[in-house]
């Protein structure tokens, strides 16, 4: 064979181990699905709604209810029925599950007001294409801006830095426009 030949030879072999070995690593993955569904339970599952709705800009895709009997069994709620408004950031398989729920009161520890306050999940982080309709949003929520924000992380991304209700940080990242 020519050098050519071997050569394109060579590339598309590669090219299959790569993706044999990607097949692989997927078929010895012991998780059916890419994607991590979070539960939050807040104080007041209305107040929280328009926040993560109105202001946030979620989008509700389903909900479900857990009834005494399952949380019972379950060990989820100690026999305690609760309703689950599901949320995405797009009505998308694939995105992230950001499940609310309510038990009608509130935390049995104080909100932190910075992220070392407390331990476990302190915040998250959402991508955005433009953070202004998002800051004007949360304004006309009365939704106060943590810090100096919104701040320049480099020429194209601003941050900005606000809780939920409940005290959960949420970073926001994209350009402003």
């Amino acid at each position: 064979m020519n050098k050519q030949i071997m050569a394109v030879y060579k590339c598309v072999s590669l090219t299959l181990l790569m993706v044999g070995c990607m097949l692989n690593a997927r078929a010895q993955s012991n998780f059916t699905s890419n994607v991590i569904s979070v539960g939050v339970v807040v104080a007041d599952l209305e107040r929280s709604l328009d926040f993560y709705v109105k202001g946030i800009g979620m989008v509700k895709t389903g909900s479900f209810t857990i009834n005494e009997d399952f949380g019972k069994r379950s060990g989820l709620t100690n026999g305690v029925a609760t309703n689950v408004t599901i949320l995405k950031l797009e009505n998308s398989p694939n995105a992230t599950d950001w499940k609310l729920m309510s038990f009608g009161k509130k935390a049995a520890h104080p909100k932190s007001t910075v992220i070392q306050d407390d331990t476990g999940v302190q915040y998250i982080t959402i991508q955005v294409k433009a953070l202004q309709p998002i800051i004007n949003r949360l304004t006309q929520l009365k939704v106060p801006f943590l810090g100096s924000t919104p701040t320049p992380l480099n020429a194209k991304d601003h941050f900005v830095f606000v809780q939920d209700p409940d005290g959960t940080f949420i970073e926001l990242i994209g350009p402003l426009q």
